[in-house]
């Protein structure tokens, strides 16, 4: 069944950009589905399937959100911008109490007329914008609190991501009202990407668990590190475990030393990234079973001959979740920033979460399938991205169907560092 019965699509979806193609769609619901997708939005917080959600207060929220279908297909869309969304709901309330507890707007805007924020790792769709409207308004509240005579600062907006990013489908989604100005920034926040001391406020969500690259030891045959018939460190060699955490060590020092040379005295960085709570295995967490479950995939194709055992012995995801202590150590190491706070939260912000498990098997492939479909099908076609996609979603079921207290044992890192 097409996404929209009024657009032609084939059958290879850009699921990065579903989200964004569901934005532009008006249709008209079946009645007979009215109850239980008006149920589900209520659940989920939504007055009514046409309005905005009772929890949001963010223009861009309402302005991005307050109109969505809800329709088959698109109500999965949905589904995974609100898990999405989750995240950063999850930081935003500490964003905001960060800003206006520990910026110094007075300092930072002494210097000219103009305030600029960079969101490093900024991915395509609507969230994006919604995150960094969160941040204007509270940078705009704290500069009248502390300015209040002054008038408020031109606001400079950067979006950085790979150049592969689609910033064509990322600008064509900017909220018409916006109050700040916008560029594009292409390129791995894993180096320099703006002039000393040119920024203000630095920012980056769900993004630097991403590796520069696999470590070379995996799949090398005679290293003791050659994670053989695995594709991360979930329920392997320590010595696999080791040499993920010593590439993400080298590409986070990189990272702050670059941002440390960007920001201004007293600008703030600001962080979240998956972690691994100390004493936890990888395993146990979200983010281990989800991926366990992707290696399982890859493992049945290899025993009915679809693809070939070298394939995925060659083949390790560039991921890798840190804990709290590891980034206090590597921060430390870098000497630039003062550390404001860090802290592990859940993917809701709460005790008692949301988490993925209420989320079917296939919403999880969807949301998973956005962030690493591009990587699958450069090292093992494109022809096996749908059956191996299909796979996953019923393999997905049997986490949706776990216990929630499973995944509470996976974790966000919210961390807010203020340059020395």
């Amino acid at each position: 069944m097409p996404l929209c019965p009024k657009r032609k699509m084939t059958k290879s979806i850009n699921y990065a950009n579903l989200v964004v193609t569901v934005l532009s769609c008006r249709l008209t619901k079946p009645s007979r589905e009215k109850q239980k997708e008006n149920k589900y939005m209520l659940d989920r917080g939504f007055t009514s399937p046409q309005t905005t959600p009772r929890s949001m207060s963010s223009k861009a929220e309402i302005g991005l959100l307050g109109s969505l279908p809800v329709m088959n297909d698109e109500l999965k869309c949905i589904k995974i911008l609100l898990l999405q969304r989750n995240l950063a709901n999850a930081v935003r309330e500490k964003i905001d109490e960060a800003i206006a507890e520990k910026l110094d707007m007075e300092t930072l805007c002494s210097s000219g007329k103009s305030f600029h924020i960079a969101d490093f790792g900024c991915s395509t769709g609507p969230n994006t914008f919604i995150a960094m409207q969160n941040i204007l308004e509270s940078v705009e509240r704290k500069y009248k609190s502390q300015c209040p005579t002054s008038q408020i600062p031109e606001f400079q907006a950067f979006f950085n991501d790979q150049a592969s990013n689609d910033f064509n489908t990322l600008f064509t989604t900017l909220p018409l009202d916006r109050q700040y100005f916008v560029a594009g920034v292409p390129g791995s926040f894993h180096g320099r990407l703006f002039p000393d001391s040119s920024l203000h406020f630095a920012y980056s969500s769900t993004a630097l668990h991403w590796l520069s690259k696999v470590p070379e030891e995996l799949l090398d045959k005679n290293s003791p590190s050659f994670n053989k018939g695995r594709i991360y460190y979930s329920n392997t060699l320590d010595k696999v475990v080791d040499a993920y955490s010593s590439q993400f060590a080298k590409d986070m020092e990189i990272f702050l030393d670059a941002r440390a040379k960007e920001l201004v005295a007293g600008g703030m960085l600001v962080m979240t990234m998956p972690s691994q709570p100390n004493g936890i295995p990888c395993c146990q967490t979200g983010m281990g079973m989800m991926i366990d479950y992707l290696e399982s995939c890859f493992l049945d194709m290899v025993n009915e001959g679809i693809i070939s055992e070298a394939k995925v012995d060659s083949f390790n995801l560039p991921m890798y979740s840190a804990t709290l202590e590891e980034m206090k150590e590597l921060i430390q190491r870098n000497g630039s920033f003062n550390v404001e706070k860090m802290e592990l939260t859940t993917a809701n912000g709460e005790s008692n979460p949301q988490s993925y498990s209420s989320y079917s098997g296939r919403i999880l492939q969807m949301h998973l399938r956005a962030g690493i479909e591009e990587i699958i099908s450069k090292h093992f076609g494109t022809e096996i991205i749908d059956d191996f996609f299909d796979r996953y979603a019923m393999k997905a079921e049997e986490f949706s169907r776990r216990p929630q207290s499973s995944e509470r044992k996976g974790a966000l890192l919210f961390v807010v560092l203020k340059r020395k």
